[in-house]
């Protein structure tokens, strides 16, 4: 196989399990070396095993994205460690499933303090030292959410809109800077966050690695945005152009939003 990211760095938030986990294999089997950067150490060792034995560097950085001061240092440490940084991929963040009409305020808070606001942290955290060196690419895991919203995800989804739109405007601002902006969108994926949701055969759950191929795509060729999977995103996206009403019939339709098992999820990383 072409190692398509031969001797870049790439630092991953949200790097313990999840999206971020596959990401990490995915760019270490394409031949980068790595930042894994999130809050549980143990998981971390882990991803950093699975790193190192695709011969590459693997570099284990405990940082929590809501704290700005924190990302900075742990950019910064990236950068000391692996020599240099070409890759950002911003992937850390929560999911909550609640009614809009159930919501407290302080959860939408949350949402937003983690899946938006500790976006933004590690975007002004590394912004700086790729706009000095004119190039970098910044790759944001948003959601499928952030394109037509799913019930019962109100609080989840406004925060995806949110990274959504900033990043859309990001991207055209820096526009000849060297930097690249991309946005990813999944659908939902089989990982820890959402466990406890029972997905319908027509939608299922996808496999991380969909998205990771997606992150490693969207550096290479410098895509804008990419919708995983492609086909029934797209669709989907379309429909609503068309047509809310459309769009809201087949989320109804199709039960995308899924039903909730036993499982416990795990908040820590998509």
């Amino acid at each position: 196989m072409k190692q398509r990211l031969l001797g870049k760095k790439a630092a991953i938030t949200g790097a313990s399990s999840g999206i971020g986990r596959a990401t990490a294999v995915r760019m270490a089997k394409e031949g980068a070396d790595v930042a894994l950067i999130a809050r549980n150490l143990k998981r971390l060792e882990e991803v950093a095993a699975l790193v190192r034995a695709e011969g590459r560097r693997a570099v284990v950085i405990e940082a929590d994205v809501t704290d700005a001061e924190g990302m900075k240092a742990a950019v910064a440490e990236a950068i000391r460690e692996l020599g240099g940084l070409d890759v950002f991929h911003c992937n850390a963040g929560i999911y909550l499933r609640c009614p809009a009409k159930d919501l407290r305020m302080d959860q939408i808070r949350k949402l937003m303090e983690v899946d938006y606001f500790g976006c933004l942290n590690c975007v002004y955290a590394v912004l700086p030292y790729f706009l000095e060196k004119k190039s970098g690419s910044i790759v944001t895991t948003c959601s499928m959410d952030g394109k037509k919203g799913v019930p019962p995800d109100a609080a989840y989804v406004g925060a995806k809109f949110a990274m959504n739109g900033f990043f859309q405007v990001l991207r055209q601002e820096l526009r000849g800077s060297g930097v690249h902006v991309g946005i990813v969108y999944p659908s939902r994926m089989d990982t820890p966050q959402i466990a406890h949701v029972d997905c319908p055969k027509i939608t299922p759950k996808g496999d991380p690695d969909m998205v990771a191929r997606a992150v490693v795509r969207s550096v290479v060729k410098k895509k804008k945005e990419l919708l995983v999977p492609s086909f029934s995103c797209h669709l989907l996206t379309w429909a609503d152009a068309l047509s809310p009403s459309l769009s809201d019939w087949l989320v109804r339709v199709n039960r995308i939003s899924g039903t909730v098992n036993d499982v416990e999820p795990i908040n820590e990383a998509k």
